[in-house]
C-alpha cells in the first residue's frame, strides 16, 4: 500500500473510524479505511514524521523527528505545524494527557514537551542527561509515563511537571514502546533485552523474557480485553501478553517485514506498520504460533 522505501512507522485509529499512519522516509501522513484504498498527505519530504495519536480536538497529532516540529492534521486533511523552542530536540513520542493537551518526548534534549490544541508549548527538563526519552502514554493515575531508552528507566511526569524516574532491573535494556493497561499498570518493551515489562503506578516492575531474546520488541498497544500486543522488529513477529503474564508469539507471513507500530483498528482487528511498505491486519486466526 506504499512503496517499500516509504517506511510506514506508526499508526493509530482516528475519530473518523480510519487508520492514520506516518510514512517516516518520505514525509507523508496516510489514511486508510479498512477495505478501501489508502490516501496520503504530503509534508516536507525530509521532516521525518514518527508517532501519531488522536488529540482531544478530533484531529490527529504527530511528531516530526528530523524537523523538530509537532504537526496536526484534521480528518479532512488540513495540516498545521508548530516549531519547537529547542533546536534539534528530536521529538518522537506523543500522546494526549488528562489536561486536554498533547505531551511529547524530545529525544535529543532530555525534555518532555507539552502543546495545547491552540499551539502553546512548554518544555520540562528531565533530571538526567543523554536519556533519549522515547515513547509516552497517559496513565490511569493522571500522569504521563514515558520510556528512557538510554537511561534504562521508566519515567512519569505529572500535570504540574514533577518528574519521577524508575530504574529498570535489567541493565541496558533500552525500553522503547509503552502503553497503559486496563488494570492501571503500564506495559513497555525492552528492545535490547528482548523482554516485555510491566510497571504499576507505585513503581513495581516485572519483566517477562521473550522466547527469542534477540527479537528486538519495538512497540506495544492494548486491546479491548486488556491483552498487550507488541511487535518484534527483528523477529518478524507480533506477540501478546495477558495481564497474568502469559506470552504468545505469532510469525508474520512475509519474511523480513520489520514490524514497527501496532494499534487496535476500527474493525476490531490489530494493525501493524511494516517497514517493507505495508500495513498488516492481524487476528489470531491469521497467525501461527
Amino acid at each position: 500500500m506504499a512503496d517499500s522505501t516509504a517506511g510506514p512507522y506508526a499508526l493509530t485509529t482516528g475519530p473518523d473510524g480510519a487508520l492514520w499512519f506516518t510514512l517516516v522516509h518520505n514525509g507523508r501522513i496516510g489514511r486508510l479505511v479498512p477495505g478501501e484504498k489508502p490516501t496520503s498527505h504530503q509534508l516536507a519530504p525530509d521532516c521525518g514524521p514518527t508517532i501519531i495519536t488522536p488529540g482531544p480536538d478530533r484531529a490527529l497529532w504527530f511528531t516530526q523527528y528530523r524537523a523538530g516540529r509537532i504537526g496536526r492534521i484534521t480528518t479532512d486533511g488540513i495540516i498545521d505545524e508548530y516549531g519547537l523552542p529547542t533546536p534539534g530536540c528530536g521529538p518522537f513520542g506523543i500522546a494526549a494527557g488528562a489536561d486536554g493537551a498533547l505531551w511529547f518526548t524530545e529525544t535529543a534534549a532530555d525534555r518532555i514537551g507539552r502543546i495545547t490544541v491552540d499551539g502553546h508549548i512548554t518544555e520540562f527538563p528531565l533530571p538526567v542527561t543523554g536519556a533519549f526519552p522515547s515513547a509516552i502514554t497517559a496513565g490511569d493515575d493522571g500522569g504521563m509515563w514515558f520510556t528512557l531508552n538510554q537511561a534504562n528507566a521508566i519515567g512519569r511526569i505529572g500535570m504540574d511537571g514533577a518528574v519521577t524516574l524508575h530504574p529498570l532491573p535489567t541493565d541496558e535494556s533500552a525500553p522503547v514502546g509503552i502503553a497503559a493497561g486496563r488494570d492501571g499498570a503500564l506495559w513497555f518493551v525492552e528492545i535490547a533485552a528482548g523482554q516485555i515489562g510491566r510497571i504499576t503506578p507505585d513503581g513495581q516492575i516485572t519483566e517477562f523474557p521473550l522466547p527469542d531474546r534477540t527479537a528486538r520488541p519495538h512497540a506495544v498497544t492494548i486491546d479491548s480485553d486488556g491483552t498487550a500486543w507488541f511487535t518484534e522488529w527483528a523477529g518478524n513477529r507480533v506477540g501478546t501478553i495477558t495481564p497474568d503474564g502469559s506470552l504468545t508469539v505469532h510469525d508474520l507471513p512475509t519474511p523480513h517485514s520489520e514490524p514497527h507500530g501496532i494499534t487496535p483498528g476500527p474493525d476490531g482487528a490489530l494493525w501493524t506498520a511494516l517497514e517493507i511498505g505495508t500495513l498488516a491486519r492481524i487476528t489470531p486466526a491469521d497467525t501461527t504460533t
